[in-house]
């Protein structure tokens, strides 16, 4: 939870806190997702994608939850991260945790390379690393497109750029 890259005009600063909130275990995670009603049950969904805060700052709790969705319930997975490929490999394990990757979006947010129509990074020098082949970089190029999400408690997210951001 939380993160340290804290850049000036992130998205999300409300995932900065890396006091604890809720720990939960992968199978714990998928146990209650799965439970959910309605389209949400986990019939339709084919992916899983992490952003921040900054995931690898708990590159274990990161490691566990990719595999379980990897191995136990065949989905593909995409990663957000703040820190570059270059800066993570090398690190122990790190190289077994890409194995559950198919996307790697590297880099932190730059607010002098916003660019309000891309949908699945938020400035121009993030950069998608095709770890599998289960993706193209075509398949996130999709614009002026937004998600929101609204959860139980209320809480809403949004994610992608309209074209009006």
């Amino acid at each position: 939870q939380g993160c340290d890259r804290r850049c000036p005009g992130c998205f999300n600063p409300q995932t900065h806190s890396q006091n604890p909130n809720k720990v939960m275990t992968a199978a714990e995670i998928f146990s209650g997702y799965f439970k959910m009603p309605g389209p949400a049950n986990g019939a339709a969904v084919k992916g899983l994608t992490i952003s921040g805060g900054e995931p690898f700052l708990q590159s274990e709790g990161l490691y566990e939850l990719l595999k379980t969705a990897k191995l136990d319930h065949g989905l593909t997975t995409v990663v957000y991260t703040g820190y570059l490929m270059e800066e993570l490999r090398g690190k122990d394990g790190m190289e077994e945790l890409f194995g559950y990757i198919d996307v790697l979006v590297d880099g932190p947010f730059k607010n002098e390379y916003k660019e309000p129509s891309l949908l699945a990074r938020g400035s121009t020098n993030q950069i998608f690393h095709m770890l599998s082949e289960k993706y193209r970089e075509e398949d996130f190029l999709m614009k002026g497109k937004i998600e929101i999400i609204i959860s139980k408690d209320g809480t809403i997210t949004r994610t992608g750029f309209s074209c009006a951001d």
